[in-house]
């Protein structure tokens, strides 16, 4: 049985949803993650983190290449999140479901994704200005 397409494209649409999940992610673990150890007075849990996974380093020199990217990805999720919001879900009651199912799905990412996003440039860009 061939699949809908509008189906198809909703699919598409939460696959754009993890991968802007996945970078802004890696906003939270370069930045964030070592900002808020050290604001809340756990450097040694830092300096042990740092110790175990040395990559952590090496993405909080590439910081503002990693939030550019990520603020792209998620201007991208958001408009095909947008464009997936007018397409028609089947007629099909167990299709229509599984429909609003992925979008709401979607929506959910897409949100959670721009929190991670937020909180992760606080912590890298406003928190040093504020703190100066």
């Amino acid at each position: 049985m061939k699949k809908n397409n509008g189906l198809n494209q909703l699919e598409k649409i939460k696959n754009t949803s993890y991968i802007s999940l996945l970078s802004s992610g890696s906003t939270i673990v370069c930045c964030a993650l070592p900002a808020m150890l050290v604001a809340i007075g756990a450097g040694a849990t830092l300096s042990t983190f740092i110790h175990y996974f040395p990559q952590i380093v090496f993405l909080s020199v590439y910081k503002t290449p990693i939030f550019i990217s990520a603020f792209i990805m998620l201007i991208i999720a958001s408009i095909a999140y947008r464009q997936a919001q007018n397409l028609p879900c089947p007629a099909d009651q167990d299709l229509a479901e599984k429909c609003q199912q992925l979008r709401h799905r979607s929506r959910l990412i897409l949100l959670v994704s721009s929190f991670i996003y937020l909180v992760g440039f606080f912590f890298a860009f406003i928190l040093p200005l504020i703190s100066e």
